[in-house]
């Protein structure tokens, strides 16, 4: 259960939280199945609804089942010798913060060395299906066995160091909701005024970022004002969930508004 919760939640200490001391020992309420694994040992199998719903009563924040698809990129490439222990370190790590990875052949440099910026790796991450990319560099003079960390996303670009592991850890300590907060909530229309959005390039990037925020179901234009533009935002968790995810963005700056709504401005 221990491990579950983490999963559920996406944090490292809801194993240990004390408002869900009560799942733990609780545990045998919400099993559905024991199953055998690979290697005959016994799986349990939960009722994730069940859980969600107690981990939710309980005031704590339940990660949405759509997680971001985060390709990871090591740079320099680890030797092929240390390939296979690399990888299994890594996809370990997502398993139990519970993370979709794959880690994927390709470099964080342009063809003449230059660091390849945020837009560049999301577009590289969108053609390979990708919804964040975290890169780990042992280039920058670190210690040994230790990596320079960043996790790109349509949000944000956030680094960090640490050993192998540390990757998966802060990429999800950053992709999870805060504390308290939950996306499985009821979906609810919201409508996010942006401004500054000056060409149809600039609607099209916008689109997609509100349509990568996580739980929305649908964004479409509503109305447009000169380069203020309204979206209809179908979304878990309502304008909270909209506000956070733009609060935190590279692109977008907390706007004044002469209503009550929410309002941005766009930073292409």
């Amino acid at each position: 259960m221990r491990e579950a919760l983490v999963r559920a939640t996406g944090r490292r200490d809801a194993a240990t939280d004390p408002a869900l001391g009560s799942l733990i020992t609780d545990a045998p309420k919400y099993v559905k199945a024991y199953t055998p694994g690979p290697r005959g040992e016994s799986q349990v199998i939960f009722d994730a609804a069940a859980v969600e719903r107690a981990i939710a009563a309980a005031g704590r924040g339940v990660w949405d089942k759509d997680r971001p698809f985060t390709l990871v990129i090591l740079y320099p490439p680890p030797p092929r010798t240390a390939e296979d222990a690399s990888r299994n370190d890594l996809e370990q790590a997502a398993m139990a913060r519970g993370l979709p990875i794959s880690l994927v052949p390709l470099s964080p440099l342009d063809s003449a060395g230059n660091e390849l910026g945020s837009d560049a790796l999301m577009q590289t991450a969108q053609k390979y299906g990708g919804d964040a990319v975290l890169v780990g560099r042992s280039d920058t003079g670190a210690a040994p066995g230790q990596w320079q960390w960043t996790l790109h996303t349509n949000f944000t670009s956030r680094s960090w160091s640490g050993p192998l592991t540390a990757g998966v850890d802060g990429a999800v300590d950053i992709l999870a909701p805060a504390q308290g907060t939950s996306l499985a909530e009821t979906e609810i229309r919201t409508q996010v005024e942006i401004q500054g959005v000056a060409s149809l390039t600039d609607y099209a990037a916008v689109e997609r970022i509100l349509e990568s925020v996580p739980g929305v179901r649908r964004a479409a234009v509503g109305e447009a004002h000169g380069a203020s533009v309204t979206f209809d935002v179908l979304v878990r968790g309502g304008a909270d969930a909209i506000s956070r995810a733009l609060g935190s963005s590279n692109h977008f700056a907390r706007a004044d508004t002469s209503n009550a709504g929410l309002a941005f401005q766009y930073r292409p």
